[in-house]
Order: C-alpha cells, then structure tokens, then sequence
C-alpha cells in the first residue's frame, strides 16, 4: 500500500500506465513535485483526515470481540433464587469430571427442587444424580463484563457457535462491499463514496447498538463489513494520489502503523466500558464528525479528468499551489485544456479490462498466480486470525490484544527497510516461517503455560504482521503491468474470502486453546516455503505486458532460492518503460555520463530510479488508484 523510494544507483522499470506518458498528456506524478509533493496541504491531509479514517476500520472490524465476551456461567434454577451464589451452585450444579474445583456450564442435576425444600431438613447433595440441560436459562458472572451479546441473548452451550457466526457474517460483508464501493467509487467519485460508505457504517454500529434479536444483530454486522476496510481506503487513496511518488512510501506506512494505534486505543476502550451496546455506540458515534470532512476533503483530480471536469480539477490543484507556497504552471493548464477539447471532439476511449482468466493462459502466469494467491491467502488468514484469537490468549484480554497490536508497529518499520535491502522473497518466507513455527511451538507447552503461549503468540503476530505487509507490493511486482490491476484484485478477493473460515477455526480453541494456533501455524509455514518459487523483484527489470510476464522467472531453478535481491546495476536499455517518452536534457551515451546529469535531471527523471510498484495500490488503465479487499 506505501511505495517505497531507491536510491539513485538502482533502477527499475516504471509502472506509471502508457497512457498517462505521451508528449501532451497530463502525468500528476510529474505536476506534484512542481507545485508541492509534500507540502502544507498534503500533510494536513494526511494527519487531519486520512490517518483518523483508519480508526473507524479498526474500531468496527474489531470491538466485536468485546462485545461477544463469553463470561463464566451455569444454570438457571429459580427455586433456588433465595440461596446465595456459591450456595446455588454448590446444590444445583455438578462438577465437572476430573475438575473438583469446576462446575459444569451447561448441566444442572435433574432434580424436584421444590420438593426438596418443602421437607425443611438438611439438603444433602447427592453427585449421583442424574443431570439435565439449563432448561430455565442461565446465570452469568458479571464481575468483569456487565453485558454482552452473549448475555443478552443466551449464545453459550447448544447456542455457543452463534458468535462465531457474527464474525462470519463480518467478513461476508467485506468482499461485497469493496467490489460495491469501488464501483461507487469510479462511477460517483471518492468524496461522495467516502460519506456513502461512512453512513453505511454509522446505520450499521446504531442497529448493532440497539439489536434487541440476535439475527437483527447478524444483519447489523454484514453491514458493518460491508464498510471494512473501504472506509479508510477511500480517503487513503485520496491522499496517495495527491502526494509526490517520492512520499508516498511515508504516507502508506504511516497509515498502517496509525491503523495499529487505532487498535491499541481500542484494548483501552474496551478495558473501561464493560457493557456491549456502550461499546457499540462509542465506537461508532464520534464519527459523526467525520461528516465535517465534507468541507476538507477534496475529490480526486485524476478521477475529475476522467470525467472531463477540467474546471474542477485545475481549482483543486491551484489550492494545493497556494497552500504550499507554489505556482500551478501555466503549460499543465494549457494540456489540461487541450486534453479535454480533444476528448469532446474525438470521445473517450474504452479500453477494455483484463479478465481473471488472462492470468491463467499460460503455464508459468497460472504458477505465479497460483502462488501469489495462495501467500495472499495464508498470510491474510493466519494475520486477521491471530487478530482475532488475542483475548483469547493470557489471563487479560484487555492487555492481550493490547500487546497483539503494539508488537506490529516494530514489524513495520522493520520491514519497509529490510524490503529495499534484501528483497521480497526471503523476508515473506522468514516471516511466515518464523511465524507459523513459533504457533506451532505452543503445542508443546503444559495448559497451565499462559504467559509462555502469549509470548510465543506475539513472536508469531510480529513477523506475520511484516508478511502481510510484503505480499501486496510483492504480487504488484510480479504482476506484469497490462495485468497488475486484475491480478491483485483477484488475489485479495480470495484471500478475502478465506477470512469466511478464520472464526470456525478459532472457535475450535474453545476446547484446546492451542489448536487454532497450531492450524494457522501450519498454514503460515506451507505458505512461506511456497513462497520460494517466485522469482525476485528488488533491482529488476519489471514485467509490463503478458508476454513479459510469462518469461519473467520461467528460468528459475533452485539455485535462485538462495539469492536476496539483485544487483545494483543499471538495466538494459530495453527494461525502461516509455524511456523515449520522457524528457531528457540530454541523451547519455555514456555509462559514467549519467552522473554528471544529475544537477539538471528534470522531476520526471525520478521515474528512472525507483520501485515504482513498491507498497503502491492497484490502478486502471486511467492511473486511478483503486481498492482492494486488504487491511
């Protein structure tokens, strides 16, 4: 999602669509740097608007696990409502076998207890009575939660998978509502689809806030998914766009760990409002403010030329000018007219979209496909899943899933210098390696290990979280060009739509707490290894059409698997997209010549020396960033 920048020696191959370079075309990418790449305008944009948009993502994506709180219990006998707690459990409930010290939750000795008490003698407890089920509900320990979903509706015993089916219905919700949104989003424009998918957001926290039926709360949570995670997206990309390509590594980056502190302040939350609807409404209604955003938040220049509205676009980017202290210059005026007088005359263009199947038309496409889809799928899985199981995990929930997000903020750093220093393809190995043993470790542990699990339990979301963070610029690279955007999204879809399975998965730790550990952990190591077949992306020469994109790593052989990285070397000249579409002062002949370019190299010569496909969204065919099923 970020892009990272080169140094000068490395040089790649650009991944900036045909269409946007050509002589009197309008490259952004090149205008940005002339009236602010990073100015005051774009860094109030980014702390005032697109970082607090990650908080709703999160809050909504993940205060459903408080709110499901599943709280000690047992059953219900109102004869016995006059007896104290300890009394009441003592008499009416047996212990479980093996486990002196514990009552069973969901049995209750069968007995006449109004027949008892009227004999007002001693009541002698008799373990050899038969038992029964909770036939008259139950009674909950609320010492800790106050209220829960859990509580209120009864979700433990016969029902206690219910839960688990709300968080299914969560993930049901995100696949549609990116494909829905991003269709909002090129048909209306960001703006509009950003307040679209925040009401979207704000109608579906107040129906969970209010539920008063467990299935009038399912529905509530497919259409809160459906806004997770294109609820940050939208104004994310809104940013990327209108920062310089030699920012946008920062800004990415910056979302990610700002998404993290999102989660942090959640575990605070959390800690203090112990009642589920109290949590639901102060997750979700301070985002009300949000709509003050209508009047902050610009629509998106590119999407505003696509849609022939040059006067909307040119006043956007004159306020960006002023705001940084720059001048719009007068030559981009003049194309961006000229652009739009030859639309009206000659039409714009349809250029037809790439399908899915053109990934699998040839044999080493369809294994790159196969592959990259199957470590999107394992590391998204095994990332949300570890998410997911944190309270579960230790004695504090609270300080769990505390710890489960702070460990990310190290992984990312971490890993945005290692990925320019050592490649792509080792670091997604190591990190889903690395990470699925230390889940699988946990197997060996006695259960009375729980600091020892959730230290092993951390180890593993540090590194996984660096994974997830790897395989989004890594596939982008793999992807030839024509294919990037079709690629990705496919990707991310089915990896999307393996967070479906995650909360059954988690649900088997409610009889072995390590089990879920073990089969994401298994999941992790499979990936990782895979991962080793694909061929390496730092300091190469990019694939652009299809055709490139079967050659590129169909030499592989297993030597190739230990290499980190390529060489820091100049390419060919044929490995430079549009190279004579740019402009040059003048035309080095000489290797050693290039160096004394530099002081007059023109902004566009960045193009040149950089990953241009690093930690950056997918786009069309038009430039336009797109979303995608990713967190």
């Amino acid at each position: 999602m970020s892009e990272r920048i080169l140094d000068s020696e490395s040089y790649n191959t650009q991944n900036t669509p045909a269409k946007e370079i050509h002589d009197d075309g309008i490259d952004l990418d090149d205008l940005l740097p002339k009236i602010g790449e990073f100015g005051i305008y774009q860094k109030c944009l980014l702390w005032f608007v697109c970082l607090p948009a990650c908080l709703p993502c999160g809050f909504c994506a993940f205060n459903q696990l408080f709110m499901t709180d599943t709280p000690d219990h047992w059953c219900l006998v109102p004869e016995l409502k006059n007896f104290s707690l300890e009394e009441r459990k003592l008499m009416a409930i047996p212990k479980k076998a093996n486990e002196n010290n514990t009552f069973e939750n969901c049995f209750r000795y069968a007995v006449n207890w109004s027949h008892i008490l009227q004999t007002n003698g001693t009541i002698l407890i008799n373990e050899s009575w038969p038992v029964e089920p909770c036939l008259n509900g139950y009674e909950y320990d609320t010492s800790e939660v106050i209220s829960s979903v859990v509580i209120d509706f009864d979700l433990v015993c016969e029902y206690d998978v219910y839960p688990t089916l709300g968080l299914v219905a969560l993930n049901v919700g995100g696949p549609i509502g990116v494909y829905s949104f991003g269709i909002l989003n090129d048909r209306i424009g960001r703006k509009k689809t950003f307040f679209a998918c925040l009401s979207t957001l704000l109608l579906g926290s107040l129906m969970t806030a209010y539920a008063h039926e467990y299935w009038f709360w399912v529905l509530a949570r497919v259409i809160v998914g459906l806004t997770i995670p294109a609820v940050y997206q939208i104004p994310f990309i809104i940013s990327l766009e209108l920062a310089g390509p030699n920012y946008r590594s920062f800004v990415t980056v910056m979302t990610c760990i700002f998404y993290t502190l999102g989660l942090i302040l959640l575990s605070g939350v959390t800690y203090v409002l112990r009642d589920w609807r109290s949590l639901a409404l102060a997750t979700s209604v301070p985002f009300f403010f949000y709509y003050l955003y209508w009047f902050v938040l610009p629509e998106s220049p590119r999407w505003l030329l696509m849609r022939e509205r040059l006067e909307e676009a040119n006043n956007i980017l004159k306020t960006i000018a002023r705001v940084n202290g720059k001048q719009l210059p007068e030559e981009y005026t003049a194309k961006l007219q000229k652009q739009v007088l030859e639309q009206k005359e000659n039409g714009i263009k349809e250029t037809k979209s790439a399908s899915a199947f053109a990934l699998c038309k040839t044999p080493n496409m369809r294994l790159k496909t196969f592959l990259i889809t199957l470590n999107w799928c394992a590391s998204e899985m095994v990332y949300v899943g570890l998410s997911y199981y944190g309270p579960a995990i230790g004695s504090n929930q609270y300080m769990s899933f505390f710890l489960s997000s702070a460990v990310e903020i190290p992984s990312y750093i971490v890993c945005w210098i290692l990925m320019d220093k050592v490649g792509r393809r080792w670091p997604l190995c190591l990190s889903m390696v690395i990470s699925g043993i230390f889940c699988i470790v946990t197997v060996l542990l006695p259960n009375d290990a729980e600091n020892e699990t959730l230290i092993l339990y951390l180890i593993s979301k540090c590194f996984i979280s660096a994974s997830f963070l790897i395989i989004y610029p890594y596939a982008g690279e793999l992807y030839p060009t024509e294919l990037r955007g079709v690629g990705i999204g496919t990707s991310a879809y089915i990896g999307g739509l393996g967070l479906i399975i995650i909360p059954f998965i988690n649900y088997l730790g409610t009889s072995n707490l390590v089990l879920p550990l073990v089969l994401m952990g298994g999941v992790a190591v499979i990936g990782g290894l895979t991962a080793l077949r694909l061929p390496e992306t730092l300091h190469t020469s990019l694939p652009q059409t299809a055709e490139e994109g079967e050659e590129f790593g169909k030499d592989w052989t297993y030597k190739d698997c230990w290499s980190c990285g390529g060489p820091r070397i100049a390419s060919e000249g044929d490995s430079y997209e549009n190279l004579d579409q740019l402009e040059l002062t003048q035309a080095p002949i000489l290797e050693d010549e290039v160096t004394d370019l530099r002081p007059i190299r023109r902004n566009s010569m960045k193009k040149l020396v950089r990953q241009a496909s690093i930690l950056e969204t997918q786009r069309d065919v038009d430039g336009n960033l797109k979303m995608t099923y990713w967190f």
